[in-house]
């Protein structure tokens, strides 16, 4: 149900659950097992992808059915958030690539990456509400981070689906790109940042991290310590180096 191929420093997670990729528990198992790959052996990037007509028609309604109780459920969505919180702490910039539509776990996943590229026709939505539900996979929260509480609240209480040029615009997605040789355009983004320099990245990822929980203030209590350890990498003692001898952009980065 997903594949996980390395090359270069870049990981391209896929997910291939046909016909309409829905989450289940063997998704979830396998989700994680990826997970704790990248994990254990961290890419310099790391691309999510999926196979087929769309990049996922949402959840087994019947994973909801087995839920006997509000404890049973409460443990079964600690479960389902802990991919997109592992996804989101991985350090290494991660790339969603929505190639057509992307509903619900799908989309909590998305924007539980560093960035979001859709093609032209990827359309976006949480429509728990079909079932009376909330979502539970952080998206409601990582939207509003992205869009603001209003919009967020607009996406979840409607539960429509929104084109990419929409999301766009409230700055959802990073990036829309054409339809024909999305894939290939996903990939190259991704190898480019996989090719860049990863510690710094991974730098950051943590100040933004400190940003998102306490703004400004908490972000500058941390934010030299963060780029002072960058001295310790040959990354930055290596372009310094270029820079110098060479001029800018002439350096090559290896990620440590």
């Amino acid at each position: 149900m997903t594949r996980l191929d390395r090359e270069d420093g870049l990981a391209v997670l896929t997910i291939d659950a046909p016909p309409l990729n829905l989450y289940t528990a063997s998704l979830q198992r396998d989700l994680l097992e990826a997970i704790t790959d990248l994990e254990a052996r961290p890419a310099r990037a790391l691309l999510i992808r999926a196979e087929g007509r769309v990049v996922s028609g949402g959840v087994d309604v019947a994973l909801f059915d087995a839920q006997g109780s509000p404890a049973e459920a409460k443990v079964f969505f600690d479960e389902l958030l802990t991919v997109p919180d592992r996804i989101a702490a991985l350090p290494f910039p991660t790339v969603f690539a929505a190639h057509g539509l992307c509903l619900t776990w799908a989309f909590e996943v998305a924007v539980a990456c560093d960035l979001l590229l859709a093609a032209s026709r990827a359309k976006f939505g949480l429509v728990e509400k079909v079932v009376g539900l909330t979502p539970t996979m952080g998206g409601t929260q990582r939207l509003a981070a992205r869009a603001g509480v209003a919009r967020a609240k607009e996406f979840v209480f409607t539960g429509d689906t929104y084109p990419a040029e929409t999301l766009e615009r409230w700055n959802v997605v990073n990036r829309v790109l054409p339809d024909e040789g999305f894939d290939a355009a996903a990939r190259e983004f991704t190898a480019r940042l996989a090719a860049g320099p990863t510690q710094a990245h991974a730098a950051t990822k943590r100040v933004l991290a400190h940003f998102e929980h306490g703004g400004v203030p908490e972000a500058n209590a941390h934010v030299t310590s963060i780029a002072a350890e960058l001295f310790d990498t040959e990354d930055l003692r290596g372009a310094v180096k270029s820079f110098l001898a060479d001029g800018p952009g002439k350096a090559s980065f290896t990620g440590r």
